[in-house]
């Protein structure tokens, strides 16, 4: 998609607070890309792909580790999923795995799963029921492989294979990748980790093929920009709308509690509250998606606004606050967008 470049000096706050948190962050590089009222008003790459005395700058074509933003395309393959009739979100998981009488499933559907309610973890090398399902919410890794092998036993595609004949082939990716680490190319970040920090794997079990997603930031915005368009690709409409909303509407089974409320695996939002990630300022439906690697992908819809910032960097420096880093991020964001319409 070609979109116009109609550079806005106006979100110029949001460019000096991206190269703060970098800063702060110890990132050695960071990209930061918005489109507004459907042209590419900021596009700034800056730093260098990792720390060594020779690293290549991060450029246009640079790709970055999005870690757990790679949910999105994870929720979008499922509402495929959904769409075309080999599941529906209400359906019990134990229909579809093979350790079906494990008691811990009890209850569990594919709803719970793609909105964090559905309450199993593993403990002491055992898959467990924290909670009952629907009942609260808890960010916890076995909904994430149990979604990838439903989605792949009943539609016969991978996630990673749905995403690229569904999305990446029509509309032209060349920069958003599935790759191993022991098969890095020029164009890859090095994620930079605190010598102690072993909480984060390198590999991505959403296929269990020991690779993870790199995208670089534009390819990000537009793939957020195809979700706030509702599937339109250049005035063609290349996802069947009803995918798109199911995937960023609201679909926590209980939204009367107080706790995330999510779309497919997209925070969206609703009320504030402390544990939001998305800022106070950001309209109501905006959705959203954070990684480990302090990646964002913001969509506004109100203010017609995709905002992506990318770093390099594993976790954060101990005392960061990266909650309230990134909900400044996004309500940064929103308050340039707003002045930026009112031009």
């Amino acid at each position: 998609m070609l979109l116009k470049k109609e550079y806005a000096s106006l979100f110029e706050d949001v460019h000096t607070h991206v190269k703060e948190s970098a800063e702060k962050m110890g990132s050695s590089g960071g990209a930061l890309f918005i489109i507004h009222n459907d042209k590419i008003v900021t596009e700034s790459y800056f730093g260098k792909q990792s720390n060594t005395k020779h690293a290549w700058d991060v450029q246009a074509d640079t790709q970055f580790h999005i870690a757990s933003v790679r949910k999105t395309y994870i929720g979008f393959a499922a509402a495929y999923a959904i769409y075309h009739g080999y599941f529906s979100m209400d359906d019990p998981i134990r229909r579809f795995v093979k350790d079906a009488h494990l008691s811990a499933y009890e209850g569990v559907t594919i709803r719970h799963l793609l909105t964090h309610t559905h309450g199993l973890k593993i403990a002491d090398g055992k898959l467990v029921s924290e909670y009952k399902p629907g009942s609260s919410w808890a960010y916890r890794g076995p909904s994430i492989e149990l979604l990838a092998t439903i989605i792949k036993n009943t539609t016969g595609q991978s996630i990673a294979d749905i995403v690229k004949e569904q999305v990446l082939n029509p509309a032209g990716f060349q920069s958003t990748e599935w790759i191993k680490m022991s098969q890095p190319h020029s164009k890859i970040t090095d994620t930079i980790r605190d010598a102690d920090n072993i909480f984060w794997t390198e590999t991505d079990v959403a296929d269990g093929s020991g690779m993870n997603m790199y995208v670089s930031a534009k390819e990000l915005a537009l793939w957020g920009y195809l979700h706030l368009k509702e599937g339109k690709w250049s005035e063609r409409q290349i996802i069947p709308k009803e995918i798109i909303e199911m995937a960023t509407s609201i679909q926590t089974p209980n939204p009367n509690l107080p706790i995330h409320k999510n779309g497919f695996l997209w925070f969206v939002k609703d009320t504030n509250n402390t544990f939001n990630q998305i800022g106070d300022k950001v309209p109501k439906g905006s959705y959203q998606l954070l990684g480990y690697t302090n990646v964002t992908l913001l969509v506004i819809p109100e203010e017609n606004v995709v905002a992506v910032r990318m770093f390099n960097r594993y976790g954060s420096p101990e005392g960061y606050d990266y909650l309230s880093d990134v909900r400044s991020f996004g309500d940064t964001v929103y308050k340039c967008s707003i002045k930026a319409s009112a031009m």
